[in-house]
């Protein structure tokens, strides 16, 4: 856990620096290194990039002192590293799974066109300005159907099509014809609807369809739709109600229902109290003890309650209240709280960033950049090729299983070309080997999306090589989270668990330096407190002889908190102000009432090894850690380079 927060930290400030500086060019200086560790050098440029990119507070950061102090730590970051290597820690599936998921974040702001996803942002924003009302027909397909049913379904709603265009009435169609089993009820109508509620297919061809036009025909994860506009409108925002709800049902009284639900209406019209007849009628479980308040919604939200949603949005002043009515569920009175506004761009920004990254419309971003990124890499394919290794598929693949039977010359023949660089059909053959899964698509396009998948990793791969060649500093920043991983791996191996969990090293660490831990009077207490007044004098006697069952009772029913360990005078507020002798002494402070236990009161002088604990444990850490970095260099060749020193002191001098 604390690898994971560290690590998460460390990296914030990485990519925060590392997007500031990915503008900078390769520089044309003959490289200069400061120091090499086991023949690997660090050049001059990567210590002047580590080193300005810290935060640095004041002049002295800048001093020769603080640089050689910083040369020092950087030295013995990389023998650290360079001890994981060697022991194959970034050989694991679990490190390269770790660091390709930074490296996937790291990547996008140097990618081409990485702005896409915030256009996307942009434009689902200016959708939800807007709601459409829209009716569909649904003919049903799986999306790994046979070509067969594939085209059946496709035929079908195309014939439907012509006949909604030759002027047969939509919604009869849609009773006849569509798959959706809601279109028995509404007749295919969706009512009001905005961005983000529909697949993204299926929204797109709503906003692009102009009012009164049926849309061409839509393909989505259900199957094929024809959509027809009737009505386009600002979009209305939220709502926030709250309501008075009598049930009705098959075991429920229809006309009892509505005659209840009418004589509240008439108190409330009296002036009774909305809060107490809520709590007193309302059968809606869920918000009868709040007043009847639900949580604000949008147009659609509701949709399977129409006329909730209706009414809702009919009501204009806060405190309005709305007639009785019925909905499938039973009778309701509805008051208005609030309307919300759709919030501003900048407000929203965030969470839309997160709907759209799982939403289909992501992969149009990815498509896009992939398209563009094909034509200014030149990829080049030999389709006859293509067609011959597409046509080894067997079933096999479908299982995972696969071996590509022997094609003619495959380490020669080339499959596709990315600028210079020729990738061969023995290359994706061994890619669609060793990536294969279990899946339910046909062989052939199962092999077919494998191929595409090669093709998009080899072009981000040479994007990569690029990036690298024109953004030093991105190198920098991929190496620094390589490192980093490795640091933290390997650093928990080698001090952190030992120190931690080798009790008798600790207690030999303590008593070699017991006169290191001194400390003042104090005390050793458990203190115990609470939000709300409690009744110490009963509390005391389970505290100081009840079972652990019947202490945490207490605690439990009193909702105390409780802390214990060894205090001075001025570590806690509260300290000060009951008696500095051994007992149970309670007190009040800002609001907080307290019950501290003191158990015995210690004389200024050496801790014990309990006390003591905390701190032993982190300089047995240090201890740990110097040893190790002695035999380190005992292990590892480190040579400094005396020009490259001097150059850096130069640069950061200044």
């Amino acid at each position: 856990m604390i690898r994971t927060v560290v690590l998460a930290l460390f990296c914030c400030a990485v990519i925060n620096s590392g997007v500031a500086q990915s503008t900078k060019k390769k520089s044309t200086e003959k490289p200069l290194n400061v120091f090499s560790v086991n023949n690997k050098p660090v050049t001059t440029a990567e210590f002047i990039y580590l080193y300005s990119k810290n935060p640095q507070s004041n002049a002295e950061a800048f001093s020769e002192k603080k640089i050689l102090e910083y040369l020092d730590l950087l030295v013995n970051f990389k023998l650290k590293v360079e001890e994981a290597k060697r022991r194959g820690l970034d050989t694991t599936q679990a490190f390269k799974r770790e660091f390709n998921q930074y490296k996937e974040e790291l990547r996008k702001p140097y990618l081409p066109d990485a702005s896409l996803t915030d256009s996307l942002v942009k434009m689902t924003y200016e959708r939800l300005k807007q709601e459409v009302k829209a009716s569909h027909i649904l003919i049903k397909v799986k999306p790994d159907a046979a070509p067969a049913d594939t085209l059946k379904a496709f035929n079908q709603i195309s014939d439907i099509r012509k006949k909604v265009l030759a002027g047969e009435d939509f919604e009869i169609l849609a009773l006849n014809f569509s798959e959706d089993q809601s279109a028995k009820v509404n007749k295919g109508s969706l009512g009001y609807f905005t961005a983000l509620q529909m697949v993204y297919p299926f929204e797109n061809a709503a906003y692009t369809t102009k009012v009164g036009d049926v849309s061409p025909i839509v393909k989505t994860q259900f199957g094929y739709h024809i959509l027809k506009v009737f009505d386009k409108r600002p979009a209305q925002g939220e709502v926030e109600v709250s309501h008075i709800m009598i049930r009705t049902g098959a075991d429920q009284d229809n006309e009892k229902a509505k005659n209840t639900i009418f004589d509240i209406y008439d108190k409330l019209r009296a002036g009774e109290p909305w809060d107490e007849l809520c709590k007193e009628f309302s059968q809606d479980p869920g918000s009868k003890d709040t007043g009847g308040k639900l949580r604000p919604f949008g147009i659609g939200v509701m949709r399977n309650v129409p006329e909730f949603e209706n009414v809702a949005f009919s009501l204009e002043e806060p405190g309005d209240l709305s007639d009785p009515f019925q909905t499938q569920y039973g009778w309701h009175i509805m008051k208005l709280e609030r309307k919300i506004p759709l919030a501003s761009l900048e407000d929203l920004k965030a969470s839309l960033k997160n709907q759209v990254a799982r939403d289909e419309r992501t992969q149009v971003s990815k498509q896009a950049l992939q398209a563009k990124l094909r034509k200014d890499l030149q990829l080049k394919e030999d389709h006859g090729v293509k067609a011959k290794v597409l046509a080894l598929a067997d079933s096999s693949l479908a299982k995972g299983k696969w071996k590509a039977p022997a094609f003619p010359k495959a380490s020669k023949t080339v499959l596709f070309s990315i600028e210079k660089k020729k990738y061969s059909v023995q290359d994706f053959l061994s890619y669609a080997q060793s990536t294969q899964r279990p899946s339910n698509q046909e062989p052939q396009k199962y092999l077919a999306q494998l191929y595409n998948n090669y093709v998009d990793a080899s072009i981000l791969d040479k994007q990569e090589e690029k990036t690298l060649a024109n953004n030093p500093d991105y190198g920098y920043l991929l190496k620094e989270y390589y490192e980093g991983i490795l640091l933290f791996e390997i650093m928990e191996d080698e001090v952190w668990n030992k120190a931690s969990e080798d009790s008798v090293g600790q207690v030999k660490y303590f008593e070699a330096h017991r006169q290191d831990y001194q400390a003042g009077e104090r005390v050793k207490a458990t203190i115990y407190s609470a939000n709300a007044p409690v009744k110490w004098d009963a509390i005391k006697p389970v505290l100081a002889q009840g079972s652990e069952t019947d202490i945490q009772k207490a605690i439990t029913d009193n909702q105390i908190k409780y802390e214990a360990g060894f205090y001075k005078k001025d570590d806690k507020a509260i300290l000060s102000k009951i008696p500095w002798s051994s007992g149970m002494h309670s007190a009040e402070n800002n609001g907080i009432y307290y019950l501290a236990w003191l158990k015995s009161v210690l004389p200024a002088g050496n801790m014990s090894f309990e006390e003591a604990r905390p701190s032993v444990i982190s300089d047995y850490q240090n201890f740990l850690e110097k040893a190790w970095v002695e035999q380190l260099k005992k292990k590892y060749a480190v040579k400094i380079d005396e020009k490259g020193k001097q150059h850096i002191l130069q640069k950061l001098k200044k």
